[in-house]
């Protein structure tokens, strides 16, 4: 399992160091714990390296935590934030919550609250991350058929609707044409009169977009995906694939993790 970096972000030495020894003792192996003596520091981290979930004390000399929150709106991809106060400083609290921080937490910390709200933070960052992938596999010609759907022939749409039903099948351009009781030369032109793409074409898209969909939100093995997909056997899924994107499902896969 892929380790998650958490960055500890106070001016507080002793602070720091325990944070850091309780998250450590807790998980060694999946999580990487860093630390920066300011808000400063943290946002240069954030600019060189990928960091998940950032604790920040919200006093700080020169720069606040909640500075660094807001600092964090324009990070790409966005670490998930706890922010730790004092209960003098409840107003910073209402700011935080607002700006989308996950978990505040008050001074002094108990080692159970910290872990249930890391536990928890992590948790919706894994969550993001997976969502965030699922969007890279959008096929934007798809999404521009599947845009115009309502407005295209009586003929189209039913069409369109049963490749969707039926992409785990073996279907090819006569199965369709029937099923909407057209000319399967007739409806070879049409479909490409409206979608300016040719049926073949069409099916295989929309079979790799749903492939990669499965690759990205499930641990499905290959050979599972290329039924679901369509493909009768994993081996020309796998050559299909990688003549498309490049790489294959497998290669894929491991590229968006």
């Amino acid at each position: 399992m892929k380790q998650q970096t958490v960055l500890i972000v106070d001016d507080e030495p002793r602070s720091r160091r325990g944070l850091k020894r309780t998250l450590e003792a807790w998980s060694p192996k999946l999580l990487n714990v860093q630390t920066a003596a300011s808000a400063k520091e943290a946002i240069t981290r954030l600019n060189e390296e990928t960091i998940d979930l950032i604790i920040t004390d919200i006093r700080m000399p020169e720069m606040s935590g909640l500075h660094l929150v807001k600092a964090l709106q324009e990070q790409n991809p966005k670490p998930v934030c706890i922010v730790i106060s004092a209960y003098s400083e409840f107003e910073y609290a209402h700011t935080a919550l607002e700006l989308g921080v996950r978990h505040y937490l008050l001074k002094p910390v108990k080692k159970e609250k910290l872990i249930e709200a890391v536990e928890s933070a992590l948790q919706m960052k894994k969550e993001q991350d997976r969502f965030g992938q699922v969007e890279k596999v959008w096929d934007e010609k798809i999404d521009a058929i599947e845009k115009e759907r309502l407005s295209s022939s009586d003929s189209i749409h039913e069409a369109l609707h049963y490749i969707d039903a039926h992409l785990d099948q073996k279907i090819g351009l006569k199965d369709v044409a029937k099923s909407v009781h057209l000319n399967p030369s007739y409806l070879s032109a049409l479909f490409k009169e409206k979608t300016n793409m040719t049926f073949s074409e069409y099916l295989t898209r929309k079979r790799l977009q749903h492939a990669k969909h499965l690759l990205v939100s499930t641990d499905r093995p290959i050979s599972d995906i290329a039924e679901k997909c369509g493909y009768q056997t994993a081996k020309y899924f796998i050559k299909i694939f990688k003549e498309h994107e490049g790489m294959t499902p497998t290669q894929y896969r491991k590229g968006t993790e």
